[in-house]
């Protein structure tokens, strides 16, 4: 069954996209070229591609405060895509960037009179270590989660929500939560298994029967631009509030693994580990990490040991009532599309 056609595009306007070189940001921004819009995008090191792509390139990090308040002025609408990601590293890194980064955002979007703020979150901001089957956003944020990039999402998010409608009929912001995104051009996901599969390095956590919601990328930034436009109604208007946004198909993690494996003509993954010995390697191999200030991030963690024998999937009817968001394209259609190229 061919894809849904795109949302009804709003007319051209002025936007900043920060993190316009990562997956979703570069995505978002070439739909907005196509809708004829301005498009600047933030992003820290030159890519003199997206020059020539009629991008007006800022380049700073989220940390320089300054820099990114300046780069919301003249803007209609700033979707804010960029984040410090990982299972770890330093707290005060991801607080620098995700926390005060988000903050600049906030302040930028006040003082030059912004319009709209999407900021791009994560479901990991209701994570309680708890399987999370069907639920929505009624859940309440997770507390004391032992990993710094959805600790300092919770912050980063509960300060955009903070933000709307002050001053009263100026600034109007939505947060989205896409859950594991994917597709063609993902850096991240699909190529990180397939990367540790190939090295022999997956393990099966707990009984394997887990579902776990997962999001194509073209939804993602169709998300993206139904909520910028929603937040012009009346009725059902999205300002300060969240919204899980999925493809709606849970599917069971490790089977849709396994598929993706065989895709690649890698083995399929058999060994288990339970998830109890699964959080206790991690409790021990976050403690050397830190005592020995090892590189790199740790195979196993607490959090990701719970991330991968746990339910993660959500109820999306509240975007599909407020958003009018529907998954253009589905999961079958999502993998023909990745084995094709």
């Amino acid at each position: 069954m061919p894809s849904a056609p795109e949302p009804i595009a709003l007319p051209p306007r002025s936007v900043l996209v920060t993190g316009v070189s990562g997956f979703v940001g570069l995505k978002l921004a070439k739909r907005l070229l196509a809708q004829d819009c301005k498009v600047a995008g933030i992003c820290r090191k030159p890519r003199p591609d997206l020059e020539k792509c009629r991008i007006e390139m800022i380049y700073a990090d989220l940390a320089d405060a300054s820099a990114i308040r300046a780069a919301c002025q003249g803007r209609d609408t700033v979707f804010h895509v960029a984040a410090k990601v990982g299972i770890w590293g330093k707290l005060t890194d991801f607080q620098a960037a995700n926390v005060e980064g988000t903050q600049a955002i906030i302040n930028g979007c006040r003082d030059f009179e912004v319009k709209k703020l999407v900021y791009t979150s994560t479901p990991s901001v209701v994570f309680n270590g708890r399987s999370i089957a069907g639920q929505d956003e009624s859940l309440p944020y997770g507390e004391n989660i032992p990993c710094p990039y959805p600790t300092t999402k919770v912050i980063a998010e509960k300060a955009v929500l903070a933000a709307h409608d002050l001053p009263p009929g100026h600034l109007k912001t939505v947060a989205l939560r896409p859950h594991l995104i994917w597709g063609n051009d993902d850096t991240n996901l699909v190529p990180r298994v397939v990367e540790r599969a190939r090295a022999g390095k997956l393990r099966i956590v707990g009984d394997g029967d887990n579902r776990v919601d997962l999001t194509h990328v073209d939804n993602v930034v169709d998300a993206h631009l139904l909520a910028e436009a929603a937040l012009d109604r009346t009725e059902h208007n999205p300002g300060g509030k969240a919204y899980f946004i999925s493809n709606g198909e849970p599917v069971k993690l490790w089977e849709w693994i396994n598929e993706l494996l065989e895709s690649h003509d890698i083995p399929r993954v058999h060994r288990r580990i339970s998830l109890p010995n699964a959080r206790r390697i991690g409790a021990v191999m976050e403690t050397l990490w830190k005592l020995l200030r090892l590189h790199g991030e740790p195979p196993m963690t607490r959090f990701v040991a719970s991330e991968l024998a746990k339910d993660h999937w959500f109820d999306i009817s509240a975007a599909q009532r407020d958003l009018g968001y529907r998954p253009r394209i589905n999961m079958a259609e999502g993998m023909a599309r990745l084995l094709s190229k």
